[in-house]
């Protein structure tokens, strides 16, 4: 459906209900039809731990920051880089594309991975969001699967040193060292079968946090800056007009080198109406975040330039992730994974202001095609029941995804969608002008399929959007 204005509430209720939107146009895919069934994923952001391939993605970027290092060759477990586009341009256009071409596209996928392999690789107006590395200033889409691990088989070697005493393990040495060290404590040497008291053993070191590695201190001679700043696109802040165009030529050039597109498109008005114009009607309430809610791009910013934008959009209870792009020069820093690691450090930023904003939106995780997996590896997260719309634990599900493409993940046989449409008749629409209940309208009406149309309409976004938003007809 083309959304011409919604509230920020009623797309979250929507996206709770497994919409998405590209621009203003909002679609929801037939999940039990489909070849390819795209279930809605969130990410607990408050609970989120980055993962070990996180972390070595984040200690390049501020390796590049502080020295100016590039890495060579790619991380074995670092998820491919340009497949998180690919998954989210899929999410814009319905994934029509995907659905014929998923087995293609993974398969050429690994093979140029394995070419590949051993190269390298907010407020509006004056509110405006500046986010640096520094840990005082304020704090600032996922990553497909991962790269292909090619195994060699090991070089013989020249076999052991016998003038020298066997190796023996750590853990072992690290036994008898504590052996002989309660001996000497104990009297007498310690007799057979002496335990000494058990000291109460320490915490262990707590991991650091997320927001910990990003904004790690650099040293005053650091070779590169870099900043994040959250301008509102929708409708346009002072901040967003000036540096639209410098984005638009970022978004050009990675279209070209990343989707192979012709240097003539996409154009500027297919740019903006793709990912600057939304529905979305911003609000700003004292109990929300600082920058308001609404429809966002956050800008990365090298040295004086744009490297990379996120598209976002802040809802009352979530971060919603639209869509990346980002100067292909700038690959080797796995923009995908760093924007989305600073995306779940943004909302839980927000969430300090606004204590209902929680979670961290990814869009759709498609888990019959292993290129799309890779937004599984955000944890703690969830998938949407496509039936009842609950939330259920990733891990719960997977177990049915592995045996069926299409899954009710509800458990409950007799649990149903609680937000169904279940009086029409209240349903509200927008005819010549007046607004009126679709019980009223429907005695106005004798056209064929109308009724049709309107009811599945009101399935498919629930009784209290359809009660709140106005469906147009002429």
């Amino acid at each position: 459906m083309w959304a011409h204005s919604m509230t920020v509430q009623d797309y979250q209720d929507l996206i709770d209900r497994g919409w998405r939107r590209s621009g203003r146009y909002v679609y929801k895919p037939v999940m039990n039809q489909t070849c390819c069934p795209q279930y809605t994923i969130r990410c607990r952001s408050l609970q989120f731990q980055p993962s070990k391939s996180h972390k070595k993605v984040l200690k390049k970027m501020l390796k590049f920051l502080a020295k100016g290092e590039i890495s060579k060759g790619n991380c074995e477990d670092e998820p491919m880089e340009p497949s998180m586009e690919d998954a989210v341009a899929g999410d814009m256009a319905l994934i029509n594309k995907l659905d014929l071409q998923c087995d293609l596209n993974l398969q050429e996928s690994l093979e140029r991975e394995v070419k590949k392999k051993g190269k390298s690789t907010k407020k509006e107006e004056s509110n405006e969001f500046i986010q640096s590395q520094d840990k005082n200033e304020e704090l600032g889409s996922g990553e497909p699967s991962h790269a292909v691990d090619v195994h060699t088989a090991p070089k013989p070697g020249k076999g052991a040193d016998l003038s020298k005493p066997p190796c023996r393990k750590a853990k072992e040495i690290r036994k008898e060292r504590k052996r002989l060290k309660l001996m000497q404590q104990s009297p007498a040497g310690g007799p057979e079968g002496f335990q000494a008291p058990r000291e109460p053993k320490t915490k262990p070191n707590q991991p650091k946090s997320l927001e910990e590695l990003i904004f790690e201190s650099l040293p005053e001679d650091a070779s590169h800056k870099l900043e994040v700043r959250v301008v509102r696109s929708s409708p346009p802040s002072s901040q967003f007009k000036a540096t639209m165009l410098e984005s638009y030529q970022v978004y050009k050039r990675y279209q070209m080198v990343i989707h192979n597109h012709s240097p003539d498109e996409p154009t500027v008005s297919q740019f903006t109406g793709f990912l600057c114009t939304s529905p979305l009607e911003p609000e700003t309430p004292p109990n929300g975040p600082d920058c308001g809610y609404g429809s966002f791009h956050q800008q990365y910013w090298l040295d004086g330039k744009i490297i990379a934008v996120g598209v976002i959009d802040i809802l009352p209870y979530c971060v919603s992730s639209v869509y990346l792009y980002y100067d292909p020069d700038y690959s080797f820093l796995s923009l995908g994974v760093y924007s989305a690691l600073r995306e779940i450090a943004f909302t839980r930023q927000l969430h300090e202001k606004a204590s209902q904003l929680s979670y961290y939106y990814m869009g759709f995780y498609i888990h019959s095609c292993p290129k799309m997996r890779y937004k599984g590896h955000y944890r703690p997260s969830d998938l949407l029941c496509p039936e009842t719309y609950v939330w259920v634990p990733i891990e719960q599900c997977l177990p049915s995804l592995e045996n069926s493409k299409y899954c009710r993940f509800n458990q409950d046989p007799e649990a149903a969608d609680e937000g169904r449409s279940r009086d029409p008749d209240r349903l509200q629409v927008l005819y010549k002008k007046a607004i009126l209940p679709y019980g009223v309208f429907k005695q106005q009406q004798r056209e064929p399929g109308e009724e049709a149309a309107v009811l599945q309409y009101a399935s498919l976004v629930g009784q209290a959007c359809s009660e709140r938003m106005l469906l147009f007809r002429n």
